[in-house]
């Protein structure tokens, strides 16, 4: 029976490449061929005779092993990559017992740490990153100097950076001490250093800043660099209904 075709994007996500947002993106740049032809956005192709390349390697989709669905807990100073040329720790390197390959789902920069998805399901991958979906962030920042209620009301209705205006946020402040505040904040954009763009707008240092949930799942007590799949339950809950009704802290 001849395969059905699928989009290009999907299978590279399936292949454990990256998100199909990512893939789409290596499509654009020219990194993608398909029978030795440069692949463009909007190609399909038969998994079981079509011979894709990524950078000149061939994938393909493995046929053992289910899907995974993983929580880690970055530790700061870990670029959110599975490999880097410049010779960083990358979160592959806190992963390495994990025989599927997986990627992540969205990103942390490299100073910030918390709560990080990986998965090799494009499905589930897709729904967690897509726009339309708004699925809440939550982290906690540490910023000096104190952040005043008016800046947080600013923030929380947005703001431009990048010549662009922020959607609008929850921003709540936990504690004041010593000209230093911790504060959490609610996002749903994935918009590159967003918090600590929106803060260095009004002269404000993000000391720490670490994500503690994404959409209905928590990190809970995970220690830092550890890692743990994600229960059937989270995954049903994260891609049918994401957001909770209200988070607690």
């Amino acid at each position: 029976m001849r395969s059905k075709l699928v989009r290009l994007q999907k299978f590279m996500a399936d292949c454990g490449v990256a998100s199909r947002r990512k893939s789409e993106t290596l499509i654009e740049n020219g990194a993608v061929k398909v029978n030795g032809r440069t692949a463009e956005i909007g190609d399909k192709i038969n998994p079981d005779t079509d011979k894709v390349y990524v950078h000149n390697k061939r994938i393909v989709l493995k046929k053992k092993g289910g899907k995974r669905y993983i929580m880690l807990n970055k530790p700061r100073g870990f670029v959110t990559t599975m490999s880097d040329e410049r010779g960083r720790k990358c979160i592959a390197d806190l992963i390495k017992d994990i025989p599927e390959r997986v990627y992540p789902v969205g990103r942390l920069d490299k100073d910030s740490e918390g709560l990080l998805l990986l998965t090799n399901d494009g499905d589930f991958a897709n729904v967690v990153t897509h726009p339309k979906k708004e699925i809440n962030k939550v982290y906690h920042v540490t910023v000096k100097p104190d952040m005043p209620d008016e800046t947080a009301k600013k923030i929380m209705k947005g703001v431009v950076i990048d010549g662009r205006k922020t959607a609008p946020c929850e921003v709540r402040v936990i504690s004041r001490k010593d000209e230093k505040a911790n504060i959490e904040m609610v996002l749903h954009e994935g918009r590159n250093r967003e918090i600590r763009k929106m803060c260095e707008l009004f002269d404000i240092e993000v000391l720490r800043l670490r994500r503690i949930a994404i959409g209905s799942v928590k990190m809970g007590k995970l220690r830092r660099g550890m890692w743990r799949d994600l229960t059937a339950d989270e995954v049903r809950k994260l891609s049918q209904n994401p957001n909770p009704s209200k988070y607690k802290v």
